[in-house]
């Protein structure tokens, strides 16, 4: 055989038909999956763990058919159904309104006792357990949305929140926001501040602890208990949000006096809680995406309010009756004093608090140097 020939003869045993090469690559991919699973360096517990899928339930404070609470853009089905479509089926929250599971205060002590995963509601309902727990719904003259999402997301206040529920095996973060609220709805105008002496009056959180100083028999009832109170007369007065969500709950039909200043809640944090150990149980890319669906929902929340609110306002005011204004001056000065009253008594009270209000407090201050620069000759000279 000639060179040549021997040349062309070793080109053809090269040259293997399709069928013979294929049956070469999956030979050789056996022997080098079979060889790496001996030296231990296939990562099959990841591949696994990719395909394992958490079955969780999440029960909620608010009643089933609520916009914002339980239902509709940046709700808390709305977060359940993001995070669902963004694992990939991998992570399925089961979604409860209150009363299907749980009552719609005990959301606090099923998370903590792994019951159930999460819970919707707002940290300020657990003030009898963690009275700092407040500060990371709402401070009465305290942070608007700007200006509670600065400090929570780049200013310490999402890890000073779970420094405060890691003693109760709990983890939070926020997932909505209403924005500045309406004072409330009164069935005799306010014209003083001795108007307040012997209401009884609808009101969470630490603004409550402020009506008590002016007389105000304060009364802790949940959303869906609000508009049969104020009906039958059981209080006088009552707040939840704003016009849109009052509306739909009728209460300017047991009402007709509707104040502002959003003094009490110049923002409201809508709280996901979760128990921790179901939430370590959770691989990396599954907490990421439930952080980035909840702050989405956050956003969409509050740009959801923003949009409704103008037009239910107009609404009672032109068809329904409503008297809409403002609290007079001198009263809002007076709840001012107050408050710095209540906070400084509730703080010298205790380590935690005190801790959780000065950092608080801190950024509000520093916040507001740039607020008054941005936000306020926005408002008072752009707006206007």
């Amino acid at each position: 055989m000639s060179a040549q020939q021997a040349r062309k003869h070793q080109t053809l045993e090269n040259e293997d038909p399709p069928m013979k090469r294929s049956m070469k690559r999956r030979e050789f991919l056996k022997a080098s999956l079979v060889g790496a699973a001996a030296t231990g360096t296939l990562a099959a517990p990841a591949i696994a763990q990719a395909k394992d899928t958490f079955n969780w339930k999440m029960t909620n404070m608010y009643p089933a058919g609520a916009p914002f609470y339980t239902v509709g853009p940046g709700s808390p089905s709305d977060f359940c159904n993001r995070v669902k479509e963004m694992s990939g089926g991998r992570l399925n929250i089961h979604h409860f309104a209150a009363g299907e599971l749980i009552p719609p205060k005990e959301g606090f002590d099923a998370v903590r006792s792994g019951t159930i995963e999460m819970n919707a509601g707002n940290a300020y309902y657990w003030a009898g357990k963690i009275f700092a727990a407040q500060y990371f719904t709402t401070v009465p003259f305290g942070l608007n949305f700007q200006g509670v999402n600065a400090w929570m997301y780049h200013a310490g206040g999402l890890e000073l929140w779970n420094e405060v529920y890691a003693d109760y095996g709990l983890v939070a973060m926020p997932m909505g926001n209403t924005g500045v609220q309406m004072t409330g709805w009164f069935k005799k105008p306010i014209n003083s501040v001795e108007d307040f002496n012997g209401l009884k009056m609808r009101i969470p959180g630490l603004a409550g602890k402020v009506y008590e100083k002016l007389g105000v028999n304060v009364k802790l009832l949940p959303g869906g208990e609000i508009f049969p109170a104020l009906e039958r007369g059981v209080i006088d007065a009552a707040e939840f949000v704003g016009p849109y969500q009052d509306r739909r709950m009728g209460l300017h039909k047991a009402a007709k006096y509707y104040y502002t200043t959003g003094w009490h809640e110049p923002s409201n944090v809508t709280e996901l809680m979760i128990n921790k150990k179901a939430w370590e149980s959770l691989p990396a890319d599954l907490q990421a995406i439930v952080r980035s669906c909840a702050q989405a929902c956050n956003l969409d929340s509050h740009a959801w309010s923003e949009a409704n609110n103008a037009d239910a306002l107009t609404d009672l005011v032109t068809n329904e009756g409503v008297i809409a204004q403002t609290l007079p001056d001198d009263v809002v000065m007076q709840l001012k004093k107050l408050t710095d009253e209540v906070l400084a008594e509730k703080s010298a009270a205790d380590p935690l608090t005190k801790k959780v209000h000065d950092h608080f407090m801190a950024f509000r201050d520093k916040h507001r140097s740039w607020a008054s620069i941005s936000e306020k000759p926005y408002h008072g000279l752009i707006s206007s």
